[in-house]
């Protein structure tokens, strides 16, 4: 039986379990879970929060985080402005990116999700509004949901990972993590 962790990565967490290189100390996965032989399948930037998978089973983690399965990750993303039906439609088709162009995405605006308060908290500011979208991809791209968002001219302020393939956040407040059987 695969081991499967789902782990509410908080924000300015490391998606990894040291950080040796690093000459000031940086939180770590380590520092939430203590179980030997289990790693990441996929990355979370450290600035984002969210839904991180770990497994034990090199297959499943293939599976999870090559872009060839097109697992589906869904992301709640603050923006900077509101994006119009005509951003919303470009992120629907794919935008071009540096390293060429995004697969079609799933993306609308939905309501504030009232998620739990980021440390620190992302800055207000009284002249510029800012929405939350969702957004469904099937790549994973470096800080591709960011770029995707910056691309349509609202760059994003805050991101969280709601959801990877059939696995969600549910539940999980962050720096908590369970076990299910796969």
């Amino acid at each position: 039986m695969a081991r499967l962790i789902l782990f509410n990565k908080p924000y300015d967490v490391l998606s990894q379990f040291t950080d040796a290189r690093s000459p000031t100390p940086r939180a770590t996965l380590s520092d939430f879970i203590d179980l030997p032989g289990v790693y990441p399948a996929g990355r979370l930037d450290r600035d984002s929060e969210g839904l991180l998978l770990l497994t034990d089973d090199g297959r499943l983690q293939s599976r999870i985080s090559d872009p060839r399965y097109k697992t589906a990750k869904t992301y709640l993303a603050q923006v900077e402005g509101e994006p119009d039906e005509a951003a919303l439609e470009a992120l629907r088709n794919g935008v071009v990116l540096n390293d060429g162009p995004t697969r079609p995405a799933s993306a609308r605006r939905i309501e504030d999700p009232q998620l739990w308060p980021r440390n620190p908290p992302v800055r207000f500011r009284k002249t510029v509004a800012d929405c939350w979208i969702e957004l469904t991809i099937t790549e994973g791209r470096n800080r591709q949901v960011r770029r995707m968002t910056a691309a349509v001219g609202h760059p994003t302020l805050r991101l969280v990972r709601q959801r990877i393939g059939a696995w969600s956040l549910d539940g999980l407040a962050p720096g908590e993590w369970r076990e299910i059987v796969v």
